[in-house]
């Protein structure tokens, strides 16, 4: 074999792998992007959710309880106050009182208990008034938020206090 031809096979050679290793350090950077994008992403979304939530619950101000969806004396309604759970809370004297949903404990989500005259945690065994919001017993270090309550035409609009 003629030395032009030993050398042009050796080149061919030489450019052979450095191409498949170009092309895996290509396809190796290219799947690191794409899981440290997959491991960032959801950080992100855990991290910003917060400010996310407390900037649309700034946005929100009222919310209004059409007539036919108003609990009757006695008993209570969950709603939403921005993305936040409330109960509306309507009393056999016909008064109305709206909290946040939301034990002050660990976040749990409160019910209106009717027969034992009480908001009541599930969770932990946190008890409020169902008049002031107030911590009866358990755990809860602070006391329901409440919310302004006006009735207008038979409907019934809710706003920060």
């Amino acid at each position: 074999m003629p030395d032009s031809a030993v050398t042009a096979s050796q080149e061919n050679l030489g450019s052979a792998p450095d191409s498949r290793r170009a092309l895996l350090k290509i396809g190796v950077g290219a799947m690191s992007t794409c899981y440290a994008a997959a491991v960032a992403y959801p950080v992100y979304r855990y991290l910003a959710a917060p400010a996310i939530r407390a900037r649309e619950q700034g946005q929100i101000t009222a919310v209004s309880i059409a007539s036919k969806d108003l609990p009757g004396p006695n008993s209570a309604t969950m709603f939403l106050f921005g993305s936040r759970p409330a109960v509306l809370i309507h009393h056999a004297d016909g008064r109305y009182n709206a909290f946040d949903a939301v034990c002050s404990h660990l976040g749990c989500t409160v019910r209106f208990e009717p027969q034992n005259q009480r908001i009541y945690c599930p969770c932990h065994g946190g008890t409020y008034d169902m008049n002031t919001g107030e911590v009866i017993a358990g755990p809860p270090p602070r006391p329901l938020k409440p919310y302004r309550v006006e009735v207008t035409d038979g409907n019934v609009v809710i706003s920060r206090t």
